[in-house]
């Protein structure tokens, strides 16, 4: 029976999931907030420019969960409307490092020792009379411009000074909140999530590996996310001993959504870093490639507070972003001369592991849209890693747009991380 979903987005996140639910036959309608992104799903998917106005048409809405989402699904889920999305404590929990910090340590989660400040010259003094590694994190909005994170490799913490010295001078109208946090010398990073029906996790849990340097290798400028690698499972020690103990805060909440914790475990202990409360992307990109039901029944489900377990392919399963100049830099210039309106040719006729993110139709043509040069995310499948990163370089191999780049590495590290993870005994 079809249904009538409503997206809501501030920047086009949530396109790709809005086209999978028009391709399964339901009537959608998907608003872009940001007036210079809004040709993004052009042609893909019917569009809205009041979604407020759209509330008693839809029988579900679901929101991209960012800046300030969270208070809008609240209201709604409480007025009796089915909705995917956070809540003011979620959104909390990802936009306020301190408090989401606060929050892991009050559910008995460990977290490695931060400190908090407001002015540059207070960090400076703090770092030069408590030499060490420390990594910089900016808070709220800040926090959203990924190059300003930075990981101190100086046991001393002289490169951080300097690059406290230089945003000092050049980001501290930007940067009114950042912290300090001790960097763990060695580990991996990886992160556990799960979906959240509003009372309780559905199984199985995502375990995932974020690539955020632009270039293979871990080489270049952090960039959102390159690509990540990931795999289904049942509980493990990395979920009990941290997103698990979140739980009855979260059904205090009715949250309804995906909620992930980014961590760096070692042989001594799991150290939480941060939350996502919300889809993550190109996360959602690789978890829907992967997920064996239709999303809009997984969507409605969720919105529902069913108690189901998700269908999901077994083995493993990774995705890369296909970008264009000049990302990761907001360049308009750039932009307008080597990417704007670009055409996207396939050179055979299938879209197998095609999801979307700034992409339009015109004139039957697939073309590049928005402004950030993110265009494509290709997703792949494989009973190894291997034969998924195989199945990813084939499917770009069928992909040409002018100047395009990516990482074809997605998923190499796991073949030394799995090892560590399996001996230090967190994915039992």
């Amino acid at each position: 029976m079809k249904k009538k979903f409503l997206f809501v987005s501030f920047e086009a996140l949530i396109t790709d999931t809005a086209w999978q639910v028009v391709k399964e036959g339901h009537n959608v309608k998907y608003y872009i907030q940001n007036p210079k992104v809004r040709d993004i799903g052009n042609g893909f998917i019917p569009k809205t420019n009041d979604w407020e106005s759209e509330i008693d048409w839809a029988d579900i809405i679901i929101f991209d969960d960012v800046l300030g989402h969270g208070i809008l699904a609240e209201k709604l889920r409480k007025n009796g409307k089915l909705v995917v999305g956070g809540t003011k404590y979620t959104d909390r929990l990802e936009d306020d490092r301190s408090f989401g910090q606060s929050e892991l340590k009050k559910h008995g989660i460990k977290i490695l020792p931060y400190k908090e400040f407001n002015y540059f010259d207070d960090a400076i003094e703090y770092v030069t009379t408590n030499p060490n590694k420390y990594v910089i994190k900016p808070s709220g909005d800040a926090q959203n411009i990924k190059k300003l994170l930075f990981v101190g490799q100086d046991n001393d913490g002289a490169d951080v000074l300097r690059i406290l010295e230089a945003y000092k001078k050049t980001w501290s109208e930007q940067i009114k909140e950042f912290q300090l946090q001790r960097k763990v010398t060695s580990g991996v990073e990886v992160a556990v999530g799960a979906f959240f029906n509003g009372k309780k996790f559905i199984y199985p849990i995502n375990i995932n590996f974020e690539h955020k340097k632009l270039f293979p290798g871990d080489l270049g400028v952090a960039t959102g996310e390159m690509g990540t690698s990931m795999f289904w499972s049942s509980s493990n020690k990395l979920f009990e001993e941290t997103l698990k103990k979140m739980e009855p805060s979260l059904k205090e909440e009715g949250y309804i959504g995906y909620i992930d914790i980014n961590c760096i475990v070692n042989g001594t202990g799991i150290y939480p870093l941060e939350f996502t409360s919300r889809f993550g992307y190109p996360t959602i990109h690789i978890q829907s490639e992967s997920i064996v039901m239709p999303v809009s029944e997984f969507l409605l489900k969720l919105a529902r507070s069913e108690d189901f377990e998700i269908e999901v392919k077994p083995g493993f399963h990774l995705g890369t972003r296909i970008v264009v100049p000049p990302f990761p830099y907001n360049d308009p210039k750039t932009y307008r001369s080597f990417s704007k309106n670009n055409a996207i040719i396939f050179k055979k006729p299938h879209l197998d592991g095609i999801h979307l993110e700034d992409v339009k139709l015109k004139k039957g043509e697939w073309t590049i849209a928005g402004d950030s040069g993110v265009i494509l995310v290709i997703a792949a499948s494989g009973l190894t890693m291997r034969q998924a990163q195989t199945q990813m370089q084939n499917r770009i191999k069928n992909i040409i747009i002018p100047n395009m780049y990516y990482r074809i590495d997605i998923g190499s590290r796991w073949y030394e991380d799995s090892d560590k993870l399996h001996t230090w005994g967190y994915l039992k």
